[in-house]
């Protein structure tokens, strides 16, 4: 039986307007399904998106979404969730939404473990605003702002969120949507702050600017630079180097979530007003 994707789509917003061959149409779908899977529904989902190609994300999907301002999708989905602690929030950004302009937010989503799901579609550069350099950009590459090649350290997105404090980390590619949909089922699964990178391709703006002539070309090379964890960690530690690793990375079901504590901390001062309420009437009698 084929997925009704119908239900979950806002069809007056198609086509979309993503470029032909651009991945964010595969991780959206891949997205539909795992909340599928999930069962929840869809008044219960809230999904914040940004600014870039994946800003679009909140405009495609029926379920409540906010649409917000360059950098700030933690920030709002923050606010969101201590709200509304019982929905399912979830963060969608591109590499420079997250890890450069909104890099601060991100990293404090991370330390807090506050329960929301930060899907961070790494393209490797910042893809609607015409090619300047993103935090992910590998070094070498063509840019419209180092056009003699970038030559800026690297972000490894996964690894910044584990030092971070995120209790859940993964990374998988738009190549392989099941693989990544099942990906996004544990991150939706897990309790506290689940970072979920995805590899997608850039071919216009990436792409083509750096010898790859089409979106296959620039698969190819996604697919080049990543293997499963587990090959990964059998490999001699130099051989490991440029290589990006697949799969659930980092997992803590034992950190305290934030809602949580937060929910403990108005316990006290409830019981505090309350205490003071009744000692000031026993002081007026």
């Amino acid at each position: 039986m084929a997925f009704n994707y119908e239900r979950y789509l806002r069809l007056e917003k198609m086509p979309t307007l993503w470029c032909w061959g651009c991945g964010d149409g595969v991780i959206l779908k891949a997205f539909v399904r795992a909340v599928e899977k999930m069962g929840w529904n869809q008044d219960d989902v809230c999904v914040v998106s940004g600014i870039g190609c994946s800003g679009r994300f909140s405009s495609y999907i029926d379920f409540n979404t906010v649409h917000t301002t360059h950098g700030r999708t933690v920030a709002y989905a923050t606010g969101i969730k201590l709200a509304n602690p019982d929905k399912h929030v979830i963060c969608v950004a591109g590499d420079g939404d997250a890890l450069a302009i909104g890099g601060n937010h991100t990293i404090h989503g991370c330390r807090r473990n506050i329960d929301i799901t930060m899907i961070i579609i790494n393209n490797f550069i910042y893809g609607l605003t015409n090619s300047q350099t993103s935090p992910t950009t590998p070094r070498g590459m063509w840019t419209v702002t180092q056009k003699a090649g970038n030559i800026d350290p690297t972000f490894n997105t996964c690894d910044l969120a584990i030092a971070a404090g995120a209790s859940f980390v993964a990374r998988e590619t738009m190549i392989e949507p099941k693989k990544l949909e099942k990906m996004l089922v544990k991150a939706f699964e897990h309790k506290g702050f689940s970072m979920a990178e995805v590899l997608s391709n850039c071919h216009i703006n990436l792409g083509r600017k750096n010898q790859m002539k089409n979106a296959m070309e620039n698969l190819e090379w996604i697919k080049s630079i990543t293997m499963p964890k587990k090959k990964y960690d059998a490999l001699p530690e130099e051989e490991r180097l440029n290589l990006l690793p697949t799969g659930i990375l980092h997992q803590d079901t034992e950190a305290d979530e934030y809602c949580e504590m937060y929910a403990e901390i108005q316990k006290i001062h409830q019981g505090e007003r309350k205490k003071i309420t009744q000692d000031d009437f026993e002081k007026k009698i």
